[in-house]
């Protein structure tokens, strides 16, 4: 049967709420310490665009190979330890990277497995959270719930933007690592301590199994799911919104550095995610209160994404064709500001149509064709434009088929569904 949600007490609610929101900001720190020191990395160990692209990507096979597994095992076991276990996990590796190149030749290589590893172990995440999220929050408070805890996704960007691009001028590129992996086992130890019992904790080998294995009464039926149009309508536009996201977010520190060599990394670095912090907030109040105010969810849900795929792609468009710095600034912080109205659109869209199995249908987006192609088209083209054209076309996909096939009606409790 599908879970039941569970409504915890309101200042309860609210703690897990500022603590999944410093997680998520970690998360983005790990994630984006190699982007941002993308430059540097590929001067010390001499890579070209291919190679950068290689490394860049590489986290993102990782990144989706664990999101379904992840979101099954949240959905049966619980969202919080599967979190707590693979923040503790990434929060090591992160730590241990810097110290690990000085004992291989074969930075690539390694470069590479490092950042598949931190995929597969980040994977898990945000699966879990829509897991967690669809069963303690009620659904009219659904997006801005999501939207507060997704800020810390540009929060997390903004910090190692800020504190990261000054490691990095005054400490070197292994300063970014270590800054960013410890504050991740802070957050762990602290959660661990002050919001979770020693029973909680504590996770028996037969509940860890059942999460691994379809038990008869959670069974799912997805042939009656992978059925219905508006099921690959999200998991579509989330490819596609995922695409582009981890694209601009790997490759715009390296468009700022080369298109404007004298500009500074902790203003390039940190203005598009300060302006995506309210834009995300907003998107989901706004979105919440729409639908309070009597609107249809669906119609609420796919306005938010025609301004997070589509408006954005006209500013990713715009930032291709600017040779001014200030006019770039503005263009890169609409297009990723925007980008940020996805919270309020597909991403709470999986929970209207399946909160039983939120977190494995969550669990099917990832960058790694884009982040590649990307690094390819530089090298090939020589020209950024290239790059965000791919963005605004991948970005069309995704939402021309939400708009057509999108709905919001819960598909998860058909007579097929009810009689397991």
């Amino acid at each position: 049967y599908p879970h039941l949600p569970l409504h915890p007490r309101r200042p309860e609610s609210r703690v897990w709420t500022v603590m999944l929101l410093l997680g998520t900001c970690l998360l983005y720190c790990a994630r984006v310490t190699v982007p941002i020191c993308a430059v540097a990395l590929s001067t010390h160990f001499s890579w070209d665009k291919k190679q950068s692209g290689v490394v860049l990507s590489s986290f993102f096979w990782g990144y989706c190979l664990t999101q379904i597994i992840g979101g099954h095992i949240s959905d049966q076991i619980g969202g919080e330890k599967v979190l707590l276990l693979s923040a503790s996990a990434w929060g090591f590796l992160t730590v241990l990277t810097p110290l690990l190149t000085h004992v291989t030749s074969a930075h690539l290589v390694f470069m590479t497995s490092s950042r598949f590893l931190m995929g597969l172990l980040q994977g898990v995440y945000f699966p879990s959270l829509a897991s967690l999220l669809s069963q303690k929050v009620r659904e009219s408070e659904r997006a801005f719930t999501y939207s507060t805890v997704g800020t810390g996704s540009q929060f997390g960007t903004l910090v190692i933007g800020g504190a990261g691009s000054l490691l990095l001028d005054w400490y070197g590129w292994e300063s970014v690592f270590y800054f960013s992996g410890l504050l991740t086992l802070l957050w762990v130890y602290c959660t661990c301590k002050y919001l979770l019992s020693e029973k909680e904790l504590i996770i028996p080998i037969d509940y860890l199994m059942r999460g691994l294995s379809i038990s008869k009464q959670t069974k799912v039926p997805w042939k009656q799911l992978f059925k219905k149009a508006p099921i690959w309508a999200v998991i579509i536009a989330q490819l596609s919104t995922a695409s582009t996201f981890f694209t601009l977010l790997s490759w715009l520190p390296t468009f700022f550095k080369e298109t404007f060599p004298e500009s500074k990394g902790w203003v390039f670095n940190v203005v598009p995610w300060l302006v995506a912090i309210p834009t995300s907030l907003f998107s989901g109040f706004l979105s919440d209160h729409l639908i309070n105010q009597g609107y249809k969810t669906i119609t609420i849900r796919k306005f938010m994404q025609v301004i997070g795929s589509g408006v954005s792609s006209i500013f990713a468009l715009c930032l291709g064709q600017t040779s001014s710095f200030c006019k770039a600034i503005v263009f890169a912080s609409a297009s990723v500001g925007l980008q940020t109205f996805n919270h309020s659109g597909i991403s709470v869209n999986v929970q209207d149509l399946a909160p039983s199995c939120a977190g494995l249908l969550f669990g099917k987006d990832s960058g790694v064709i884009c982040v590649y192609l990307a690094g390819y088209l530089i090298e090939t083209t020589g020209s950024w434009i290239s790059v965000f054209n791919l963005v605004a076309a991948v970005n069309s996909i995704g939402l021309c088929a939400f708009l057509i096939f999108g709905e919001a009606q819960r598909v998860d409790t058909d007579s097929a569904y009810m009689d397991l």
